[in-house]
């Protein structure tokens, strides 16, 4: 069995927009510490290959950075196969031509398939890296012609996107390719399939840079064996939460439910939603001083009034009439349930959308 270790998009140096200077830097710094711990982890897996799939970094890059990305590389001693992608392609000031790399790790640096042969492993690596900003269908009409037990491709690209101007990668590609893995990189949200004996898998980035890229990130272990397999590891990096809550008669206690009771460096965006005489959200934000990257929304509506046609001779006064009688009543479930139905309907008749809990 062969275990290898799949990452991709680490986009080190990133500018972060839509954050705040401070937020910026945390989250930046944050990215240096991606490559020792997914080194770390290979170790850790006893891999045999490690396999990154471009865009490492995202355009210019800082001397730090490259300290990280090296050392971290030079400490896992196995081979490190690295293919070039859009943000960080070999150009003029590519790091992968311009800077000194470890004697274990093999660059793809041409916009064309190339081979590389690890006969200790049994296994021949396939790759190709971008020369631009776009690149073309670099899969198309290739096929796998080694007489290692393993063959496996490592691209920079789109899948199941045939018009993509990023290396589109077809099923149909990868059916014909001969692989027996394709680790690919450049979407952020991990995702895989399978056309024939091949598995075409990709990891997502190891960090999420803001609320369009929500929840767990981290790499792919894949196992090639009788059958090729690979799963999802996450790692311990910040990661971004965007959810909604009914502000309710205690707001507090509502954004407490969504929050851990401990320090956290996790970004959490929260909207208070339902209905409200009004929240302050800076006097909420106080009361979580173990959250430092908490925001606030308010989308409350103020309290309606529900028994506006309560007492009127009318078939809506009678029934707003029966459901303020059951408000009255001694059981709790029965006055919130009144109150609750009283609510919907007075949504529906005042022609609002109606969101039921």
């Amino acid at each position: 069995m062969m275990k290898i270790l799949h990452s991709a998009d680490w986009h080190l140096d990133a500018p972060m927009s839509g954050h705040s200077e401070e937020e910026t830097l945390r989250l930046r710094r944050e990215l240096r510490k991606i490559p020792e711990k997914i080194a770390k982890l290979c170790k850790a897996e006893n891999c045999d290959l490690m396999i990154l799939a471009g865009d490492l970094f995202d355009g210019p890059y800082t001397k730090e950075s490259m300290t990280a990305v090296r050392t971290a590389l030079e400490s896992v001693q196995i081979p490190v196969i690295i293919t070039p992608g859009n943000h960080d392609f070999c150009g003029n000031d590519s790091p992968y031509l311009n800077e000194e790399w470890p004697g274990n790790v093999r660059i793809f640096t041409k916009p064309e398939m190339e081979r590389y042969n690890l006969p200790e492993l049994d296994c021949t690596v396939y790759g190709a890296g971008y020369e631009a900003m776009d690149c073309p269908a670099l899969l198309k009409n290739f096929k796998a012609d080694t007489a290692a037990r393993w063959a496996i491709g490592v691209l920079h690209g789109d899948p199941g996107v045939a018009n993509s101007p990023y290396c589109p990668v077809t099923k149909a590609q990868v059916l014909e390719s001969g692989l027996d893995y394709l680790a690919m990189g450049h979407i952020h949200k991990g995702g895989s399939f399978r056309a024939g004996d091949t598995l075409c898998a990709w990891p997502g980035c190891p960090m999420g840079h803001g609320y369009d890229e929500l929840g767990p990130k981290g790499v792919l272990i894949a196992t090639l064996d009788e059958e090729v397999k690979a799963y999802f590891v996450p790692l311990d990096t910040p990661r971004f939460y965007d959810e909604e809550v009914e502000a309710g008669e205690d707001a507090v206690a509502a954004v407490a439910s969504l929050l851990p009771g401990i320090d956290s460096s996790d970004f959490y965006r929260i909207t208070l939603t339902g209905y409200s005489t009004g929240v302050n959200l800076d006097e909420i934000s106080a009361q979580f001083p173990h959250i430092p990257n908490l925001t606030l929304r308010d989308e409350t509506r103020p309290e309606m009034d529900l028994w506006s046609e309560l007492g009127a001779d009318t078939l809506e006064g009678v029934y707003f009439g029966l459901l303020h009688g059951k408000t009255q009543s001694e059981s709790t479930v029965l006055s919130n349930r009144a109150k609750l139905a009283a609510r919907i309907s007075r949504q529906i008749l005042d022609g609002q959308e109606v969101k039921l809990p």
